[in-house]
C-alpha cells in the first residue's frame, strides 16, 4: 500500500495513492460505510501504532461518484471514518501536485461522504477548499460539567458536527493542552449524555474551544478542537472554522466576503470567508498551507501481530 505523507501547518494527512481495499462504484457515502464496516483494518494500519499516531489522518484516493468530479477521497482518523476534513483536503491536493495530477492554478471537484467541494492550488502553494453548505443548527446549548458549571455552546454542521464554545474553560494556550483535553472530553460526555445531537441523532462528536488570539495583529481568534477519536487538532480545523464562520454569520458578527483569520492551538492561521445561500445556510471558503514530508510504503507480514495497527 504506498502512501504520501503531509502535514497542513502541523496537521498530519496520510493519503493512499494505491493498493487500498476495493470499495466498488457507489456514492462516497457507501463506500465510507463499506470502508468503516469491511476493511476497518485498512484505518487502524494507517493511523494506528506502531506506524502511525493518535493525530494522524488517513484517506483513501479513489473514483467520484458524482459525475463532475475529479477526484473522490474518504478520509478517517484513529476512531473511524469521517464525513468532510478540511485540512486533508489541503494535504491531498498537495499530494495531487506531488504526483503531476494537479498543477498550480488548477482547481478542482472532490467528492466526499457529505457532498462535493471545490479545491483550488493557488500559485502562493496555499490551497483554498470551499466546503459544503454548513449551518448553526442550535444556539445556546447548555450542559453541566463537574468543577465548571453551566457551560454554553452552539451546534453547527461544517462537514462534521461540533459543539463550539467561545471563551470557557481553560485558557487556550499549548501549556494548557491536557488540560483543554480534558475539559473537551468531559464536553463530549455531556453531550451524550443530555442526548444532544446534530440532525437525524448524528453525533456531536468535535467540540471546537475559542479565545482571545494570541496577537490580534496576526489572527481574530484562536481555537483548540477535539477530534472524534479523542486527539486534538494541530491545525485551526477547516470543518470547525466552516461551523465558526456559520455561527459569526448567524449571529451578525461577521459579512458574506469578510475575512477571519483563525489561529490553532499552535498559533498557525487558516482564513476564511463565506457566501451566503438562500435558505441561510453558507458556503465556506478557507485557505491554508500543507507541505509533503514522505512517501511510504506499507508492508503486511503474514507473522507480524500488529501489521493492521495496535487496537
Amino acid at each position: 500500500m504506498k502512501l504520501i505523507e503531509s502535514h497542513t501547518i502541523g496537521e498530519p494527512t496520510r493519503i493512499i495513492v494505491s493498493g487500498g481495499p476495493e470499495l466498488g462504484t457507489g456514492p462516497l457515502s457507501e463506500r465510507s460505510r463499506l470502508l468503516r464496516e469491511k476493511h476497518d483494518h485498512v484505518r487502524r494500519a494507517v493511523c494506528l501504532e506502531p506506524r502511525g499516531h493518535e493525530a494522524v489522518v488517513g484517506g483513501l484516493l479513489c473514483e467520484p461518484y458524482a459525475p463532475d468530479c475529479d477526484f473522490g477521497i474518504i478520509f478517517f482518523n484513529n476512531a473511524t471514518t469521517l464525513g468532510m476534513c478540511i485540512h486533508g483536503t489541503i494535504g491531498l491536493m498537495v499530494t495531487l501536485a506531488h504526483l503531476g495530477r494537479v498543477h498550480p492554478g488548477d482547481k478542482c471537484r472532490i467528492d466526499t461522504p457529505v457532498g462535493v467541494v471545490d479545491a483550488t492550488l493557488r500559485n502562493d502553494g496555499k490551497v483554498t477548499v470551499t466546503n459544503v453548505p454548513c449551518y448553526r443548527l442550535k444556539t445556546h446549548v447548555t450542559i453541566e460539567l463537574p468543577d465548571w458549571g453551566t457551560i454554553r455552546g452552539d451546534v453547527a454542521w461544517g462537514g462534521n458536527w461540533f459543539f463550539l464554545i467561545d471563551q470557557q474553560g481553560p485558557e487556550i494556550s499549548e501549556q494548557n493542552i491536557p488540560a483543554l483535553c480534558a475539559f473537551s472530553s468531559q464536553v463530549c460526555a455531556a453531550l451524550k449524555q443530555a442526548g444532544i445531537t446534530g440532525d437525524d441523532g448524528e453525533e456531536v462528536d468535535h467540540v471546537e474551544l475559542f479565545g482571545p488570539p494570541k496577537d490580534p495583529a496576526h489572527a481574530d481568534s484562536r481555537n483548540f478542537v477535539l477530534c472524534s477519536g479523542g486527539a486534538y487538532d494541530r491545525s485551526p480545523c477547516g470543518t470547525g472554522f466552516s461551523g465558526k464562520l456559520a455561527c459569526l454569520a448567524a449571529d451578525g458578527k461577521l459579512a458574506p466576503g469578510a475575512v477571519w483569520k483563525q489561529a490553532s492551538i499552535l498559533n498557525q492561521v487558516f482564513e476564511g470567508h463565506y457566501e451566503k445561500l438562500d435558505n441561510g445556510h453558507i458556503l465556506p471558503h478557507i485557505t491554508g498551507q500543507a507541505w509533503v514530508n514522505g512517501e511510504t510504503t506499507l508492508l503486511f507480514q503474514p507473522d507480524d501481530p500488529f501489521r493492521f495497527g495496535l487496537a
